[in-house]
Formats: structure tokens, sequence, C-alpha cells
């Protein structure tokens, strides 16, 4: 598995347009579509998010930097966790900075799968 992507598109209707991406091993691209909407509109930062309606997940940003270079998004119960970045290779000493601020805040960082991208060495 390797050439993830998530990508997030605001609709007209102020909905959020979800496309998740990823190359399998066979070179085949599989696709999941959804839909998020925002669940914290003080500060944007919480969605929920759906592929299989009526059910919804929470995405909680937990990280955002000013230039928007990279998102942590987890959920409340911490079973989930992805670290997103906007560019294929992120930077090997800001990704284990990340790796500690997540376990900082609950989440177990030895579950995150780190997978290969096109572009990153």
């Amino acid at each position: 598995m390797g050439e993830v992507t998530a990508e997030y598109t605001l609709r007209k209707d102020g909905k959020i347009a979800v496309l998740n991406s990823c190359r399998k091993k066979n070179g085949s691209l599989s696709q999941a579509r959804g839909t998020a909407k925002i669940a914290d509109a003080t500060t944007n930062s919480k969605l929920k998010v759906t592929f299989f309606w009526p059910f919804y997940g929470n995405y909680w940003i937990v990280d955002l930097p000013s230039d928007y270079s990279y998102a942590i998004v987890g959920e409340p119960q911490r079973k989930y966790l992805w670290i997103l970045s906007r560019t294929p290779k992120m930077d090997p000493v800001l990704y284990e900075s990340l790796l500690l601020k997540v376990e900082q805040i609950g989440y177990d960082p030895e579950k995150l799968i780190k997978t290969p991208q096109s572009g990153a060495s």
C-alpha cells in the first residue's frame, strides 16, 4: 500500500467533500468518497465525517501550523490518528517532534503506519 492521499474540498452547501485514495500493491487505485460537516463552528477544528451514511466519525484537528503544511487529525477516544502533510516528504525532525506531541496528548504513536509516497525519500 502506498500513494495515500486525503482531499478535502469545500462544497457550495457548506459541507466538505472528502476523497481518500490509496494505490494498492498491484497498482490499482482504491478510493473512498465521503462528506464532512463542521461540528464546532467556533473553531472549525472538529468535523463529523461519513463514508457510510448515516454513520459519522469524529475527525478533530488537534494540531495545525499557521502555514497549513501539515495537520494532525484524531478523534476523542484516541482510537484513530493521522498525520497529514501537504507534501509527500516531511522533514524527519518535524515528524519525530510530531510523534512526541501526539504521545503527549494521549495517542499511541506506535500505532501510526507511515505509508510510502512518490517523491519522498
